[in-house]
């Protein structure tokens, strides 16, 4: 079973799906959850691309260290992730928390990156989330992560679904996910204590960039993704209309469409691009 090592020593697991010579496609999770939450992304897009998904920190098999969390922190974790498998740049997707921690390797890791993917994100905490993700972290210390998620999954899920969706929601997320209560808590405060300043540096990074939100999303709607997209001068804004927040599980035939044209459009204008002092030089 692959693990990679941060930088403070903690073991993160990933696995990797595809050709080795293919484009990588970095692929990182939300709150709670581990790879298996890119189940419907990492094999289709693996028939094309290599494709590298990681636990962050606190989640799946990677470790779950008690104490003080970060973004910044998992960032590193992420890169220390790519140093492991031995690429040097990569495609970056990253859903809810993994949009933000994707952010962050955008702008401190810009020469990592071949493109960004922010699905169901934002760029900063606004006051009545911030006093959502709080009572999520405390039904998790006080009842459970059995409770958190029947809380949880109503902002997840899209009222259509929600019906059809929440018995594998309530019984099989927090066994599939691998989450302990510490370690949730723990994410949580990671994104409370985010630097709010990072929304205000989003316009120095000038990778291309694709933010994908549902219209039905109420965990991080569409204004959020709005926001993100006017920030970057390099992004551009996708709406999949009737997606809640997980769309990537909901709606992932339309997702899988989407970031696999972009990702294709991309890494073609990339080639051509790094191909061109050669031809020129010749």
């Amino acid at each position: 079973m692959p693990y990679a090592r941060s930088s403070d020593g903690i073991r993160l697991h990933y696995e990797v799906l595809g050709r080795s010579n293919a484009t990588p496609v970095l692929m990182i999770q939300g709150l709670g959850a581990d790879k298996h939450g890119w189940d419907m992304q990492r094999y289709y897009l693996a028939l094309r691309y290599r494709v590298i998904a990681l636990d962050n920190r606190g989640a799946g098999r990677s470790d779950k260290p008690f104490g003080h969390y970060t973004l910044e922190q998992m960032a590193a974790d992420a890169m220390s992730v790519l140093d492991e498998v031995g690429v040097d740049r990569a495609h970056v997707v990253g859903a809810s928390m993994g949009g933000a921690i994707s952010q962050i390797v955008g702008l401190k890791y810009p020469e990592r990156v071949i493109s960004l993917t922010l699905a169901c994100t934002a760029c900063r905490n606004h006051p009545w989330r911030r006093e959502l993700l709080g009572s999520w972290a405390t039904a998790a210390s006080e009842r459970g992560m059995g409770a958190m998620a029947g809380e949880a999954a109503r902002w997840v899920i899209g009222p259509r679904s929600f019906r059809r969706l929440l018995p594998a929601f309530g019984w099989l997320g927090p066994l599939a996910m691998g989450r302990t209560s510490h370690a949730f808590v723990a994410q949580v405060r990671a994104i409370l204590d985010v630097d709010e300043s990072v929304a205000e540096q989003l316009e120095q990074v000038d990778i291309p960039t694709m933010v994908v939100v549902g219209n039905q999303d109420i965990l991080t709607p569409r204004g959020d993704s709005e926001e993100i997209a006017d920030r970057m001068p390099n992004a551009e804004l996708v709406v999949i209309s009737g997606a809640a927040h997980g769309f990537m599980v909901e709606h992932a035939t339309t997702f899988n469409k989407v970031l696999s044209e972009f990702l294709g459009r991309v890494t073609k204008a990339d080639r051509a691009a790094r191909e061109l002092p050669v031809a020129n030089a010749s």
